[in-house]
């Protein structure tokens, strides 16, 4: 336990309070601040020290009560505590000259642990990307506009309002940023294993997707509701009205000024409202942030997935193949083989210009040179004088004749105007004719069938179950495709010279965008089953 005196208070305006965060028993100090802060939620003001070691844990709690009277007492002297007489147990006269004292939480004490409080749940927060909330902002908006349309909006209805508006709010916020920080951190796999990250991505992937379509939808319509209420300064008088009825509760010291810093309150609170939700000062609005960086995360996580798999189908990284080779080097029997192993590896053979031989070697074994043998003094070696004599082994010679590429560059121009031709030729094709039906096509070449696919392929990839019609646009932006179901359940075909493409029948319109003309391609199968959406297809046979 702390044997160590009590430490001397700080001065006013220090951060005594928190000195105990860095004494040898921080925990049995934090332990006794929460024993008393138990206590004052159930109204109790003083505590004495035996109930202070009654309400401490047991792993924590001292085996003595004066190791408990000293911790107090080391608390009162940082200023968390309040120490005063307890006369409320005398009963005799040597009773008074007892050291026996009650203990309360000071106010700085208790400012110090409810930021410690805080500091403890804002490590441990994952936070949430909260869609209802979403709902809830909408509701309350919706109320207001209610209310703004009175000629005299009632102040508690109002006030109630607005409450409820800005607390959402503030939960909303607030949690997304702690998700954020939370999603970051999981992609970099710093706060979960790689176990626990694959058995939940799929789950994430799809809260992430859900939240992302709630808030398109709902942040447009929250960020209408709110410029009608700052239409023609709907919102000020409900504003004012909540900062009315709520500075009705000050103190006589603070009414002059009450109701002026009220107001000020609650247009900060909408200010930071209508900022989260629509873009001002070439800003771009929160939302619209959060929207995109929860965008980002879904192919940031599936490009963890992927490396995490990569990694469990055995490719390894350069660590691990360095690993390895240490432990071939600890391996190797002798030092020749080490030696063998680090010129395979590493590629260090001697220099090739010298001329090491049988005789040479031969020599330096009769005569080794030590190690620290200047260079100069050393035996000398043997150069090859073409070597000396150029500095190189190359034997130079006619240089190579310049090939005539000419005719080979005449030929990919000549292939690249044809391919070019075929696919203007096949774009106009498919644009040629409006809107049509799949089963009215007729034939179509392979290029022209290969760019029909294409294009099909964009459209799907839109096409989600309980949707009729679809828009899409090519990759390259030059061509645009519009699906739209048929409810008579028939079907199509499109024939082309190596087998015929069937699928139920779609009404499709192709736009080249880049011609600026609107045109024919059919109508395709989306997939699959005939009459499921986004899931039906067809074949070539």
């Amino acid at each position: 336990m702390d044997t160590t005196s009590p430490q001397p208070p700080e001065q006013p305006g220090g951060y005594g309070p928190f000195s105990h965060l860095t004494a040898p028993n921080v925990l049995l100090y934090r332990a006794v601040m929460r024993a008393f802060l138990v206590a004052k939620e159930r109204y109790a003001v003083h505590l004495r020290p035996e109930e202070v070691q009654a309400a401490l844990p047991v792993g924590i709690r001292p085996g003595e009560l004066d190791a408990v009277v000293k911790a107090l007492d080391s608390l009162v002297a940082w200023g968390n505590l309040r120490a005063d007489p307890d006369t409320g147990r005398v009963t005799a006269v040597e009773d008074f000259y007892r050291k026996r004292f009650v203990y309360q939480l000071t106010r700085e004490g208790e400012a110090a642990e409810q930021a410690l409080s805080a500091y403890d749940e804002a490590l441990g927060r994952r936070g949430a990307l909260q869609a209802v909330a979403l709902h809830d902002i909408v509701t309350q908006l919706r109320v207001l506009l209610v209310l703004a349309a009175e000629e005299e909006p009632d102040p508690a209805k109002t006030h109630l309002a607005l409450d409820g508006l800005a607390s959402r709010f503030a939960a909303l916020a607030d949690n997304a940023r702690a998700f954020m920080g939370s999603l970051q951190r999981t992609i970099d796999l710093h706060d979960v294993g790689e176990e626990v990250f694959l058995a939940y991505k799929d789950q994430l992937i799809q809260y992430l997707e859900r939240f992302i379509q709630d808030l398109i939808t709902l942040g447009a319509r929250i960020a209408r509701l709110i410029l009608e209420l700052e239409d023609g300064g709907r919102i000020q008088p409900l504003l004012r009205a909540a900062a009315a009825r709520e500075a009705a509760d000050a103190t006589p010291q603070e009414a002059a000024y009450a109701e002026q810093a009220a107001h000020r309150r609650w247009a900060d609170r909408w200010a930071g409202l209508a900022a989260w939700f629509i873009g001002r000062d070439g800003r771009e609005s929160q939302s619209r942030l959060l929207r995109g960086r929860a965008l980002g995360a879904i192919p940031q996580l599936l490009a963890v997935v992927r490396a995490l798999n990569e990694r469990r189908a055995g490719r390894s990284d350069r660590s691990a193949d360095f690993r390895t080779l240490a432990r071939w080097f600890a391996e190797a029997p002798d030092d020749d083989a080490r030696h063998r192993l680090w010129r395979v590896a590493f590629g260090l053979y001697p220099a090739r210009h010298l001329s090491v031989d049988a005789e040479t070697l031969a020599a330096r074994r009769a005569r080794p040179e030590a190690a620290a043998t200047p260079w100069a003094d050393a035996e000398p070696l043997r150069i090859s004088p073409q070597l000396r004599r150029t500095g190189s082994y190359e034997r130079r010679g006619k240089p190579r004749k310049v090939e005539d590429r000419q005719e080979a560059r005449r030929l990919l121009a000549e292939t690249a105007a044809k391919q070019a031709a075929e696919t203007a030729a096949a774009r106009a094709r498919l644009a040629a004719g409006g809107s049509t039906r799949l089963s009215g096509l007729g034939e179509l070449d392979p290029v022209s069938f290969r760019l029909f696919l294409q294009l099909l392929g964009d459209a799907l990839a839109t096409w989600r179950p309980g949707m009729t019609h679809t828009t899409a646009t090519s990759s390259d932006g030059s061509m645009e495709i519009r699906l739209r179901s048929l409810p008579d359940g028939s079907t199509a075909e499109i024939r082309t010279p190596h087998g015929t493409f069937r699928g139920p029948d779609h009404a499709i319109e192709i736009v080249d965008i880049a011609a600026g003309t609107a045109g024919t391609a059919g109508t395709a199968g989306t997939a699959g089953t005939a009459g499921t959406a986004g899931t039906e297809g067809g074949d070539v046979r």
